[in-house]
């Protein structure tokens, strides 16, 4: 993909979360990993300041000679599409993975990338080192719905809190076949979370962190991505919904949703 499309792509994928209230003013970030160089890219015509030897904040060895893009700190998502210099830079990893050259443009409106660029880049070394993706989108939103649900201690669990979003419409369950994994609350941008997000998205393509918000990755492109998000953010809603109508709403039963999985042969061992 080249470097146009994936900066157009991170654009509406902020303004589509944007619309969904999903990342309030600063909130929220994107990330994207392409086995490319810089030259390949042609990182230095759109982002022609360069820091060879800036300090990563953690190591990514499986990440070396490729090149990440990310949100910078404190940008509003919304105004990538229409500024992508000002709010996004990209770093080519260094040989061993603990260093990379930093590409940004004079007019970045950030200090540093985002204070959550250490979780993006351990799941794209940890993607990359365990299935060798070539290509991988990592979003982090809070998607207020899936985040209010988290705030119910009886359904903060992957069991229970899988099982009330997946039971409103028959295509949550093809289109997230192993559903989302959930964490407890902890501390946004901790070796603690950055360990335990790593591990969930080995297994599912969306964490949710309990009481903050959710990480999702695609290996197709950022707008993929955020077609998680909706699908989930969707199902969120119509479970908030029910309980503010006293939980009236029958929702698709078991039964119901087993025929779902069996009629489109999704792979799930949910239902």
């Amino acid at each position: 993909m080249p470097l146009s499309e994936i900066l157009a792509q991170m654009g509406a994928a902020g303004r589509r979360l944007d619309h969904m209230g999903a990342v309030e003013a600063g909130a929220g970030n994107i990330s994207v990993s392409v086995d490319a160089s810089a030259e390949q890219l042609g990182l230095s015509e759109r982002f022609p300041q360069i820091a060879p030897g800036t300090e990563l904040p953690l190591p990514a060895p499986a990440l070396a000679g490729r090149t990440v893009l990310v949100t910078g700190s404190g940008c509003r998502l919304r105004d990538v599409a229409d500024a992508p210099e000002a709010n996004v830079s990209a770093f080519v990893v260094d040989e061993g993975g603990v260093t990379g050259t930093w590409y940004t443009h004079p007019d970045r409106a950030y200090v540093r990338p985002t204070s959550e660029f250490n979780s993006h880049l351990a799941v794209h070394n940890d993607q990359v080192a365990q299935r060798g993706v070539d290509f991988q989108a990592v979003i982090h939103a809070q998607p207020p719905y899936l985040v209010q649900l988290s705030h119910i201690k009886d359904i903060r669990n992957t069991a229970d809190f899988n099982r009330r979003i997946l039971r409103w419409e028959p295509e949550t369950i093809v289109q997230l076949p192993q559903g989302i994994e959930v964490l407890d609350f902890m501390v946004p941008g901790s070796a603690t979370l950055m360990e335990n997000n790593v591990r969930a998205l080995r297994d599912h393509v969306i964490v949710l962190w309990s009481k903050h918000g959710i990480m999702v990755r695609s290996d197709l492109a950022p707008l993929a991505a955020v077609d998680k998000v909706e699908y989930a953010e969707t199902g969120a809603m119509y479970e908030v919904r029910n309980i503010m109508a006293g939980g009236l709403g029958e929702g698709v039963t078991d039964e119901e949703l087993h025929a779902v999985v069996e009629a489109f042969n999704v792979d799930t061992d949910l239902f």
